[in-house]
């Protein structure tokens, strides 16, 4: 007599039990509800309707500005225009599905729908990360090797340098969500997060380790530490540059130009490196959840904001595209 195979039995919100066998095919995954009551799941809508706004709203407007701004063509918002773009990017793969959960009082995301959310999650991940070290890269020029800025830093070069830094991103992309839909899963469907990602998703898998992600994440690691590596140098340069500047006027200026590129990097790394790296010991579904808005949601709303305070052209240009837009209605 035919052994039959175990049944791993899933709940959903609400009350369905769904049954699936240790090598069947999962058609969707259940993400983490943001609250248990009504009430709250519609102040989660609310607020990250809110949050996605004003998203959408500032990084347009430096991307408008950037574009249009003739005076504002150089090397520094050129970058800043490529880490807008995946600041918008990366706030509409998390978000809207997260908001109509919400607003709807679901869990539920396809199969393919997660896949499509995990590639392009890291996608834009990568990618700002990756340019994030590029606009490092422009401040080291720009203050301890000003004479040789337009040579190293000309359109081409900065053409090159964007276009590496999304192929790099699409790369890493593609082999992490490609292996990670690759692994049979066997420990249900229910993701610990309120969108995909692939942790949690290793965490269904059958296989308690994995020789080809293990190369993967380790190869990831080298890179982005190397890129680590790569800033802190560069910023040790910067400020020993800087103090040697001999008027005050001057080191503030060089300060300004820096200060925003550092305050976007430090909200990047130290929310996701804590999310990431942090012990079991303390790891629980509340602390999860409020970490991975902090680094997913946050900072795509943020970035324009801490770069718009300090650098007054930028705050120039975007008040003027606003008045321009404001006159012609």
């Amino acid at each position: 007599m035919e052994k039959s195979s175990p049944l791993l039995t899933q709940t959903d919100p609400h009350g369905q039990r769904q049954q699936m066998s240790n090598s069947s095919c999962i058609s969707h995954f259940l993400l983490l509800p943001l609250a248990d009551t009504r009430q709250l799941q519609l102040l989660h809508f609310c607020l990250f309707l809110g949050i996605s706004l004003a998203a959408l709203l500032a990084n347009g407007l430096i991307i408008s500005a950037v574009a249009c701004g003739q005076h504002l063509h150089s090397p520094m918002f050129f970058f800043l225009l490529n880490l807008a773009l995946t600041d918008l990017g990366s706030i509409c793969t998390t978000v809207p599905k997260a908001m109509h959960n919400s607003l709807w009082g679901t869990s539920h995301i396809s199969y393919s729908a997660c896949a499509a959310q995990v590639f392009c999650f890291l996608f834009f991940i990568s990618a700002e990360f990756s340019l994030l070290t590029v606009m490092c890269y422009d401040r080291y020029v720009s203050i301890c090797k000003p004479l040789h800025y337009g040579t190293l830093l000309g359109s081409r070069a900065c053409a090159h340098m964007a276009a590496a830094a999304w192929a790099s991103a699409f790369l890493n992309a593609l082999l992490h969500t490609a292996n990670t839909f690759s692994l049979p899963l066997c420990q249900g469907n229910a993701l610990g997060q309120f969108f995909c990602e692939v942790p949690h998703i290793l965490k269904l898998s059958c296989s308690q380790s994995n020789l080809r992600e293990l190369v993967l994440i380790v190869l990831s690691a080298f890179l982005y530490f190397g890129c680590f590596v790569f800033m802190v140098f560069s910023y040790v340069q910067i400020f020993r540059a800087v103090l040697r500047i001999p008027s005050e006027q001057g080191r503030h200026k060089a300060f300004s130009t820096c200060l925003p590129h550092l305050a976007v990097l430090s909200l990047f790394l130290s929310t996701a490196a804590f999310a990431y790296l942090k012990p079991p010991s303390i790891s629980s579904p509340s602390l999860d959840l409020a970490l991975s808005v902090l680094y997913s949601v946050v900072p795509p709303a943020l970035n324009p904001l801490i770069y718009s305070l300090r650098n007054q052209e930028l705050k120039a240009a975007v008040w003027a595209l606003m008045a321009g837009r404001f006159k012609k209605h």
